[in-house]
């Protein structure tokens, strides 16, 4: 190609003369087979231009959504949102009053503050379970179960002596 150029050319006039032979050049040589590779790809990439491309920036939660899909973690994430929801999901008044403690296979287990507040939430288990699904979605909490408050434990350290502990001293 440089054994073509004119003799005596400088600076602009080289560089337009070089862009012809190499425009020549170009048009006299043999298109190259394409690969197979190239053949089933199918589509050329290109710019992604005006519209929406997966190239693009995605926003964080989307990627963190199709990640989480990807990895089998929806549903870790979706009981998870039962404990930050709660009391969105249950109303503000019963959430004042019961917390969930665990989700396990499906079940729910939630602890009331009160032997009457556990009695109330197991007459409204079925429309907590509706308004759970409903905030987070189906088959997250398939069943509830409500525990009343804990009584104090009067077992402290590996030795105790048997009987009724510090009960029995009241008279």
């Amino acid at each position: 190609m440089i054994d073509r150029l004119p003799e005596g050319l400088t600076g602009s006039d080289l560089a337009r003369a070089a862009l012809a032979a190499a425009r020549e050049a170009a048009k006299s040589r043999k298109p190259a087979r394409r690969s197979t590779a190239a053949v089933n790809r199918g589509r050329r990439r290109r710019w992604s231009g005006a519209g929406a491309d997966d190239r693009d920036p995605q926003p964080l939660g989307r990627l963190v959504s199709r990640m989480a899909m990807d990895r089998g973690w929806s549903e870790q994430l979706s009981g998870g949102q039962v404990f930050a929801k709660w009391p969105q999901l249950v109303g503000a008044e019963v959430a004042q009053h019961a917390k969930p403690v665990t989700l396990r296979e499906g079940e729910l287990v939630v602890q009331a503050e009160s032997t009457a507040w556990a009695t109330q939430l197991r007459l409204l288990q079925r429309q907590l379970l509706q308004q759970i699904a409903k905030g987070v979605g189906p088959n997250v909490v398939k069943r509830l179960k409500v525990q009343g408050p804990s009584a104090p434990n009067w077992r402290f350290g590996p030795l105790h002596a048997p009987g009724r502990g510090p009960r029995d001293t009241y008279g």
